[in-house]
């Protein structure tokens, strides 16, 4: 069985970014990789849910689920959502006992300067609801299984510390 490596962070922080290098990565060493991004799943699978508390768990759960199935088919999943409570974390760690998680520290003020959607700009003035560091709150993640601060390092940097953590 396969492992999951589970990305979260705040929106800008470099989930996807360093999640597409990682697959690259995998790929390169003839492995069966999956990208599981959050984005995509709200668009198709998860798009009849909101960002009400209970509707948040529940993509949680769903992208676990997928997570969890491609594992146990020997697939490497390398998953990317914000993921921003502990109750959240602790569904995925039932789900998958021996997922990965590599939270990504990163400055709030940092995202906003990377906002390439402006949803940032759109929380800020008041057009997006409970938006995750902004007026919805993102708890502190002491368990990770590696924390990369993404102002202080490259992605390669990044996707390097994953693998050799990995060894």
């Amino acid at each position: 069985m396969k492992h999951t490596i589970w990305f979260n962070g705040l929106s800008g922080s470099g989930k996807t970014t360093i999640g597409k290098d990682l697959v690259k990565y995998f790929e390169d060493e003839g492995e069966r990789v999956f990208l599981l991004d959050g984005d995509v799943l709200r668009d198709r699978l998860n798009r009849d849910l909101g960002f009400s508390v209970e509707d948040r768990l529940e993509n949680i759960r769903r992208a676990s689920e997928v997570a969890r199935i491609l594992n146990q088919n020997n697939v490497i999943v390398i998953a990317t959502f914000i993921t921003p409570t502990n109750e959240m974390r602790d569904s995925i760690w039932l789900n998958i006992p021996d997922v990965k998680f590599v939270h990504l520290e990163t400055p709030l003020d940092t995202c906003e300067e990377r906002d390439v959607k402006g949803l940032y700009k759109k929380a800020r003035a008041g057009k997006i609801k409970d938006f995750t560091g902004i007026d919805s709150p993102f708890e502190e993640m002491p368990e990770a299984w590696l924390t990369i601060d993404t102002t202080n390092e490259t992605v390669e940097q990044s996707v390097q510390k994953i693998v050799n953590k990995l060894k």
